[in-house]
């Protein structure tokens, strides 16, 4: 299970202002990405849009997708390719279980801390500041967490939407006209290497693990599904006694209620949410605070921590849409459910590479300080779903064929952030 709660009090880690780090550290951000992401070349579209917003004066959230775990580095370069550094919200987690010159590098580069599990007024306070005074852009990932699935979005937490307002309403009143927007950005990437190499190796691993000898030669979509069914099988042997019967995605949605009807039952009287991440978070922010506290004994303390196991567990098999690979067998799907394969055995995924990324920024979306409480869906976050999704389709249709470019980000990214 990846740290991604903990025990440890709380210590909200503000916005760093200066730039001068940003403009050090960025001419080694591509040998970085190449070393420790696989990235071999980028290529930024629309950024235009995001220079027009900068230059009227607006307060601006940058809304990705969020399908890697270099995205957030991604993020800043781009705000230096638009000419302004970027602010970026990033788990309290980051800040904690990655090492003091990763988390000291990352707070230098942009980033703030957001603890996910509480209402963390600080954090709020710090990002619709930087909204309302528009002095910077303002990263948020809608997702709320890495999904490795770069063809589909994730359910958006509407978070993004209230902060984007509450900015607004801030701006609105201490700058007569001022306006907030946002801007939302597709990132795609694409896997220029041997995709048999890369993830028949590992499914090699992981079929020896499961006592089958490695299946060579046989499809790798074919060899994906079976492994995927034992996996579940395997989950299912743990928590109902024997694997089930019926379609894929009958079977996880019946694992994760299981594991999380009764937990919503005793904390929180009820099931108040449909997507996973939601219902995840919601039963993390009242199971945290005692032991955060040391208000329970060791017994209750154990118990909570298998609670919360279950939920890790919960939200990792939402992770995993069941026609993902049959219904569209691309490298990067088959790639990115191997990855996630071997992330949820061993907490960590190899790097493979080449991938080309596309950086696409979409138009400004005028966020109304005021939500429509009419419609039966947040107005800003359908369509900031509609844009993602459709430049999503589009760079997939567009940019499959075509061949890698060379690395493209220390040269303008480096002109761009001087004098800023």
């Amino acid at each position: 299970m990846q740290p991604l709660v903990t025990e440890q009090a709380y210590r909200f880690i503000p916005p760093y202002r200066g730039t001068f780090w940003i403009r050090l550290v960025l001419p080694f951000v591509p040998g970085y990405l190449r070393r420790n992401f696989g990235i071999e070349s980028i290529e930024y579209q629309g950024v235009e849009h995001l220079r027009q917003s900068l230059r009227a004066g607006h307060g601006i959230v940058v809304a990705p997708n969020h399908p890697r775990p270099a995205d957030p580095i991604i993020m800043g370069a781009l705000g230096l390719e638009a000419g302004r550094p970027c602010y970026l919200m990033a788990s309290w987690h980051v800040f904690t279980e990655v090492g003091r010159w990763r988390a000291w590098l990352a707070r230098r580069m942009g980033a703030f801390s957001v603890h996910r599990w509480s209402l963390d007024r600080e954090a709020i306070k710090s990002a619709t500041h930087i909204l309302a005074t528009a002095e910077r852009p303002l990263v948020v990932f809608p997702e709320g967490h890495i999904t490795r699935t770069n063809d589909r979005l994730a359910p958006l937490l509407e978070g993004t939407a209230f902060l984007a307002r509450t900015g607004a309403k801030q701006r609105a009143k201490a700058t007569p006209g001022g306006k907030v927007v946002l801007h939302p950005v597709a990132l795609k990437y694409f896997f220029d290497g041997d995709l048999e190499k890369s993830a028949g190796g590992v499914l090699s691993e992981i079929e020896q693990r499961l006592t089958w000898p490695p299946q060579h030669g046989r499809p790798l979509v074919d060899r994906v599904t079976k492994v995927g069914k034992a996996l579940l099988s395997l989950k299912e042997i743990e928590y109902l006694g024997e694997p089930q019967q019926g379609d894929i995605h009958v079977r996880i949605e019946r694992l994760i209620d299981h594991l999380l009807l009764p937990l919503e039952k005793e904390w929180l009287a009820s099931r108040r949410a449909d997507a996973v991440a939601e219902r995840a978070k919601r039963l993390r922010t009242v199971i945290l605070p005692d032991l955060v506290e040391g208000k329970v004994d060791d017994k209750e303390r154990s118990r909570r921590w298998k609670q919360l196991a279950d939920i890790y567990v919960a939200q990792q098999l939402a992770c995993y849409p069941p026609d993902y690979v049959n219904s569209s067998p691309t490298p990067e799907r088959i790639l990115e459910t191997v990855e996630r394969f071997e992330e949820d055995i061993t907490d960590v995924a190899r790097v493979h590479r080449p991938f080309r990324l596309v950086v696409r920024v979409g138009e400004a979306i005028p966020v109304n300080p005021e939500r429509d409480r009419s419609a039966a869906e947040d107005p800003l976050m359908a369509e900031l779903e509609r844009r993602l999704n459709e430049m999503l389709v589009d760079l997939t249709a567009t940019q499959r064929a075509k061949p890698a470019a060379a690395p493209a980000l220390a040269g303008p990214a480096l002109e761009a952030s001087r004098g800023n």
